[in-house]
């Protein structure tokens, strides 16, 4: 599993963890430069994480395609709806529209000047209106899957049992412009998330691979 601390892979490897499986992660925080992406290079030409090699050599990348795999693969560990679950739709739709519509914007966000140019005033516009345009993705997914949670009734997204659209929105939530604003953006999800980071079974994991510190709710979350 080639990943890196709080990166898209983390909610990878917290299925992975919950299902019991045993795998090995590359340090591979491709943000850091040329050394790292090396790293990735040969398994995915784009140069990003995460990507998992499976026991049988197969590479997946897209953490939403590999949180889904691992889902169906595993259907004991409960991580996902089934293919005739009422749910299943609604899964799929969401696991498909936080990468679409609001993990992408991180290519941006990561590194304005890759379209803004050098100038430090239009990179921070950038900044400023992705971070908004997160938010403003974060309320529209909470307003289309409240009523749907609140029919099915659960403490979860999709309801009583834990999947990996939680684990997703529970890391992806904690990027710019961060928790607090998320919880103001998104109360009904933000009920979730807490949960989800409160989970002693994953207790562990989140202190090793996306450690919890005091202010990290608001940090950088002016943008």
């Amino acid at each position: 599993m080639f990943s890196a601390l709080g990166s898209g892979g983390v909610p990878v490897e917290a299925a992975m963890s919950l299902i019991g499986l045993p795998y090995a992660v590359i340090e591979a925080p491709t943000w850091e430069g040329e050394a790292q992406t090396a790293k990735v290079a040969a398994i995915n030409p784009l140069k990003q994480i995460p990507a998992l090699v499976t026991p049988d050599g197969e590479t997946i990348t897209e953490s939403a395609a590999i949180l889904i795999w691992l889902a169906d693969r595993y259907p004991a560990a409960r991580l996902g709806p089934a293919l005739d679950d009422p749910a299943r739709a609604q899964f799929l739709r969401w696991m498909t529209f936080i990468p679409a519509s609001i993990y992408s914007l991180f290519w941006v966000r990561d590194d304005p000047s890759r379209l803004g140019g050098p100038d430090p005033e239009v990179q921070a516009r950038i900044k400023a209106a992705t971070a908004e345009r997160i938010l403003d993705c974060w309320r529209m997914m909470e307003s289309q899957i409240t009523p749907f949670s609140e029919k099915i009734g659960g403490r979860y997204l999709l309801g009583d049992e834990l999947s990996v659209l939680d684990l997703y929105v529970t890391v992806v939530s904690r990027w710019g412009p961060r928790r607090v604003r998320f919880y103001e953006a998104a109360p009904r999800m933000a009920e979730v998330v807490k949960r989800v980071d409160g989970d002693p079974r994953l207790a562990g994991f989140w202190a090793e691979r996306f450690p919890f510190f005091d202010g990290w709710e608001r940090l950088g979350a002016q943008g």
